[in-house]
């Protein structure tokens, strides 16, 4: 449903926080700022699934609409499509041609595939050099058990892309594999938005600019609800036009009202180019908060303090950078920084060695 232009959707992260709380659909619906609440249950017993499903009208409590399925589990996706359907027409949001097209098309019918991919991204959001490796394993299966499922492709792009970016890989290829895999989701399913995201973010690392943000935007436009798309944009938006990526970023963080602390960063990186430091210094602080070993919002905390002139502070900074990142140094962070223009990238690198980022060690 988040890539319905006639509905605002909020992400499944911040819908699943109520995951097996009693809360009242009145106040999920004021704390969300939503109108109506999807909710229902999921029930599985061998070969079968019981799935029900209510909507509600989140200002007044009464029943828009309400149906039970009992299905065999390789039937699931023709009973996603209903619920969708049903919830469509109960708000009579109006289709355009593409969402139509879209909404018609099957990413799998291998229901192991499936299971594989949403397994893969469950051990993709522990974020850890294990769980990784496991998310890419399944993702690989997936493609296996079904060579055209275009978003198995793009969630392995995605497990390749964060071995090279966390520094798991001494693989000099792993970039030009996620590279790969992206473009091969692209190229199974061009109305497929996580395939434009992963395409977006291997392509920002490549210094393909803009390339990276003509997918971001394309993800975007098609699905429109989804956080995580808006966020990619503003991502890649930053290191060539940072005056354009607030408002995604903020956009993001409407659609998803509890957000990873990745948003936050993005968001203060964005402040930092844009010279707005006690903005950029309120964002990186509320990110490391939440993430106290997330080496770039340290970096920046350091590189924002020293632009501050609050030297002590960047110090301290400073020194939580180098015991995440031993190793840091001026030429490393020129080699791998995808800033566009090389005035922004020496502004940068001045400001971590104001702060004693990347100073020689004795």
């Amino acid at each position: 449903m988040s890539k319905l232009s006639g509905l605002f959707v909020i992400a499944r992260n911040s819908s699943f926080t109520y995951k097996r709380k009693t809360a009242k659909v009145q106040q999920v619906g004021r704390d969300l700022g939503v109108a109506y609440v999807l909710e229902g249950s999921v029930r599985k017993a061998g070969d079968r699934v019981r799935i029900t499903a209510q909507l509600v009208d989140a200002v007044s409590g009464h029943h828009l609409w309400a149906d039970r399925y009992d299905q065999r589990l390789d039937d699931v996706f023709a009973v996603q499509d209903e619920i969708t359907h049903h919830i469509v027409d109960a708000l009579a949001v109006t289709l355009t041609r593409g969402e139509r097209e879209r909404g018609e098309r099957r990413r799998t019918d291998q229901l192991e595939a499936y299971d594989l991919l949403l397994r893969g991204l469950d051990c993709l959001r522990k974020s850890t050099r294990e769980s990784n490796l496991d998310a890419r394993h399944m993702f690989e299966t997936a493609t296996a058990l079904d060579p055209r499922y275009a978003e198995a492709y793009a969630q392995l792009s995605h497990a390749r892309f964060r071995e090279w970016s966390m520094g798991w890989t001494s693989d000099l290829l792993v970039l030009d594999h996620a590279l790969q895999f992206a473009e091969q989701a692209v190229a199974l399913d061009p109305l497929l938005p996580v395939a434009y995201r992963s395409l977006a973010v291997v392509l920002l690392w490549k210094k393909a600019h803009e390339r990276a943000v003509a997918a971001a935007q394309r993800a975007v436009t098609l699905a429109p609800n989804d956080a995580n798309s808006h966020w990619v944009l503003a991502e890649v938006l930053i290191w060539s036009r940072p005056e354009q990526a607030i408002e995604p970023v903020q956009r993001a963080m409407r659609l998803n009202p509890h957000y990873p602390p990745t948003y936050l960063y993005t968001e203060g990186h964005a402040y930092f180019l844009l010279r707005r430091y006690e903005d950029a210094l309120s964002q990186l602080k509320r990110a490391v908060n939440r993430n106290p070993d997330w080496l770039p919002a340290h970096a920046f905390m350091a590189a924002t303090l020293a632009e501050l002139g609050r030297a002590d502070e960047a110090r301290v900074e400073a020194l939580e950078t180098r015991r995440l990142s031993p190793d840091i140094s001026a030429e490393a962070v020129s080699a791998r920084l995808p800033y566009a223009d090389p005035v922004v990238l020496a502004r940068v690198l001045e400001a971590f060695r104001a702060a004693g980022l990347t100073e020689a060690r004795n």
